[in-house]
Formats: structure tokens, sequence, C-alpha cells
């Protein structure tokens, strides 16, 4: 992809099934998920977006929208999505854009030279309430994503981003720590008060403490 963390999400406007966006503009204040998917009307793009439906409470949870994207007009999508309701008896609630023209996706870098240069590539892009990117995932089209991974992702980033620790590797289910996250210490943190406050240290630069303490 062309967009790298940190970097502000481009200024554009979309169609969508849900009617006209303008992106980042239109989510100011809210996080969203942008996804790509090769294409309608396909098998493994088809079990994702049921995934992200299935999923969607729990992201709304979370104030973040999901929005995505493929090189299908509004027709296509429309028809897919009944496709979904009436076959599989799922109602994809959350917009589609329109990218039949390719711009938004070669703008973006989701169609890549090295795969199939007719389709997007399975990106998700994840954007904070300032437009930001904070995360950058990329599947190959042979492969489905694992919606419960972007899930936590987003949980994981939000916890980091609102409350300065670092969620380790498989959290809330680390091996090591389990549920609890890590942190450094600042100057106001006073190791003869690490029980007190749920804080554990392994040495000076591996703290953890449980979410709750936060």
């Amino acid at each position: 992809m062309k967009l790298s963390l940190r970097d502000r999400f481009p200024d554009m406007t979309v169609e969508t099934t849900k009617g006209t966006i303008r992106l980042p503009e239109d989510y100011k204040g809210k996080w969203f998920v942008f996804f790509s998917h090769p294409a309608d009307f396909t098998p493994v793009c088809t079990t994702e977006f049921v995934g992200f439906q299935k999923k969607k409470k729990e992201f709304d949870r979370l104030g973040v929208e999901l929005i995505g994207l493929s090189v299908d007009d509004l027709e296509s999508h429309h028809n897919w999505v009944k496709w979904i309701k009436e076959n599989l008896h799922v109602e994809i609630e959350f917009p589609i854009i329109d990218d039949a023209d390719r711009k938004i996706s070669e703008t973006l870098g989701m169609i890549h030279p090295n795969e199939d240069d007719t389709l997007a590539v399975r990106a998700v892009v994840i954007v904070d309430h300032n437009g930001k990117v904070r995360g950058l995932m990329e599947y190959p089209k042979e492969v489905g994503r694992s919606i419960g991974e972007i899930l936590r992702f987003v949980k994981a980033l939000r916890l980091a981003s609102v409350k300065k620790v670092f969620p380790p590797a498989n959290w809330p289910n680390n091996e090591l720590i389990g549920d609890k996250v890590l942190f450094h210490r600042g100057p106001e943190d006073d190791p003869a008060k690490d029980k007190e406050r749920g804080i554990t240290a392994l040495s000076d630069w591996f703290i953890y403490k449980n979410e709750e303490a936060l």
C-alpha cells in the first residue's frame, strides 16, 4: 500500500451503497476500518463480509465504523448484498464503495502489479478519530482475513492510544501475563507502591499491570 503509519488518510469523496461519504471528514471523531476485497460474488469475500457483519455490534460499541471497497460498481454491490441476504440470511449494514474505475484502489496502492492487476488485494486500513492511519494489514487473495484479529487489533490500538500502554502478544490472552498490559514508568511512579497499584516489575523495562488499574 502507498499509505504508511501515522499518515493522514487522503481526503476523498466516495459513492457507496449507503450514499455519498467524505473520507475521513464524515468520520471525524470516530475510528473507522477501511477494507478492500478483490471482487463481489466471490466465495472468500462473501465469508469475510458476513464475518464483518457478525462482528459489527462489537465494532459499534467501540465507536468504530466499517467501510468496504472493491473494483465493482454500485449495482454489483447492491446485487451481491441482496444475494447474501437471500441466501445466507445476513444483511450487510455497512457501506461498500463504488470503485469500478479503480481510481481509489490505485491511489491507495491496493492494486499490485505482481498480483492480478485487475483486482484489489485484501487490504485493511485502521484510521483513528483524527483521520490518521494507525494500522495496516494486507492479505493475499487466496486467504480470508480473521475478523476477530482485526477487532482485537482495533481494541488494542485504542487502549494503547488512550491509556499509553502496550498490549502484549495475543492480548488479552498473552501466554505470560494474561490480560495485563505493559507500560513504561513515569517520573511519578514509585516502585514502593507497586503492590498496592497492582504492578509487577520483572526488571526496569518489563513492567505490567491490570488494565482496570489504569
